[in-house]
């Protein structure tokens, strides 16, 4: 078993890595800190109002659960995003089950972070969600991947779905923490399927939507993403390109859209084995660091008979173009357009671990050593050959610009 830290220097390069050695039990990592101290005060967001970056990435810690493990008579599985809430010190996970297996769901769980590692994970609770009548989500309805706690409530995204079957449109809808549904934001057109056909012309891609889910530290904001570009804006990614997603900014007071931003999805990095099978590359969680548009990007890569390549980017919206009166990207000379900032902090390879479908990332409470945690989510896509995977890390984050 091992340990990475990774320290970044001023151009977001990395300039060197370390591993260090420690057994700590089955699928668990022993922490960096040369002098571990117990117990993890609550974080403070108010840090994070003023430019942030992070500093150093410390590895802390995994733990897995297989497949068919249940919780409260559901299976738990398809976790897609994670989301904190510092007041109970407790995360909630939502579900990608499109009410098939059980109605669509997320899960509070209690991270255990003792001496700044990753010590456990418990499920204490499990929540339906409910559509605007009422009522649990009927099957193929939603299809939840990313979740954002307000303070009190907590917004999830819908990817919809684009399929020779049926088209459900996406959606970022506000829940209360007992399921009920109690806002919806207007999404606009440009991210709706039309005509509702198959395929369609402009809108989202299946499986490649609303992924991601963030709020700023002050609540003013709230991020999410597609995974891949829009019909309209361009080919998904694939071997010798990336694909320009966007990034849609809400105004959480209006409920409106405020800003698109473009956001380049890097090329597939390995080709798949047949070549001729299954490979992917898509942003797949945003988490904002702070109120000044500085965010955190995962890109998850899958090519079969390879496995998953995670990587997690520091990216900034400062300068970069608001897109959202541009209707098709691939109708003008995107060269004009201004991508959001972007570098590299961690490619998970490093990490010397198998790494599952990882899909959702939340920052925790400050840790005993004034670090900050960091918790990744797996989507096991409910298969027998997958497991769900809760990654920690502890990260210093440090004035920006």
């Amino acid at each position: 078993m091992q340990c990475v830290c990774v320290l970044l220097g001023t151009e977001g390069k990395q300039m060197f890595s370390f591993k260090l050695g420690g057994l700590v039990g089955s699928r668990a990592l022993a922490a960096l800190s040369a002098a571990a101290l117990t117990g993890a005060a609550l974080g403070s967001s108010a840090a994070l109002a003023q430019p942030t970056k992070v500093g150093t990435i410390s590895f802390i810690g995994e733990v897995t659960f297989p497949t068919a493990t249940f919780f409260d008579n559901t299976q738990v599985g398809g976790l897609s995003g994670i989301t904190y809430d510092a007041e109970r010190n407790v995360y909630y996970t939502v579900s990608d089950d499109r009410s098939s297996i059980n109605p669509a769901r997320f899960y509070t769980v209690a991270i255990d972070l003792a001496a700044n590692t990753l010590a456990g994970v418990q499920f204490t609770g499990v929540t339906t969600l409910l559509d605007g009548a009422g009522q649990p989500f009927a099957a193929s309805s939603i299809d939840p991947e990313g979740i954002a706690f307000t303070g009190r409530t907590v917004y999830i995204s819908s990817e919809g779905e684009v399929s020779s079957t049926r088209i459900v449109d996406p959606f970022v809808n506000r829940f209360a923490l007992n399921g009920e549904q109690n806002r919806e934001l207007p999404v606009p057109l440009k991210f709706l399927p039309y005509p509702a056909t198959v395929p369609t012309t402009v809108g989202i891609r299946n499986n490649l939507a609303l992924e991601s889910l963030t709020l700023t530290p002050n609540k003013a904001f709230l991020y999410s993403a597609t995974e891949n570009a829009l019909v309209q804006d361009g080919p998904q990614a694939s071997l010798s390109e990336g694909s320009p997603s966007r990034i849609l900014r809400f105004n959480t007071l209006s409920g409106r859209p405020t800003a698109e931003y473009l956001y380049p999805v890097e090329p597939i990095p390995n080709a798949p084995v047949p070549p001729e099978a299954f490979a992917t590359n898509g942003l797949v969680d945003l988490l904002a660091l702070d109120d000044e548009g500085t965010l955190l990007a995962l890109e998850r890569a899958f090519s079969e008979g390879v496995g998953n390549t995670v990587k997690l980017y520091e990216i900034s919206t400062a300068g970069a173009t608001d897109i959202r009166d541009i209707g098709s990207l691939s109708a003008i000379d995107i060269a004009r357009v201004k991508p959001v900032q972007k570098r590299l902090l961690l490619d998970l390879a490093v990490l010397g671990i198998v790494l599952d479908n990882l899909e959702g990332l939340t920052l925790g409470p400050t840790l005993g050593d004034g670090r900050r945690a960091l918790i990744l989510v797996s989507d096991n896509n409910f298969s027998e050959t997958q497991f769900t995977q809760f990654l920690g890390f502890a990260v210093d984050l440090v004035p920006g610009r």
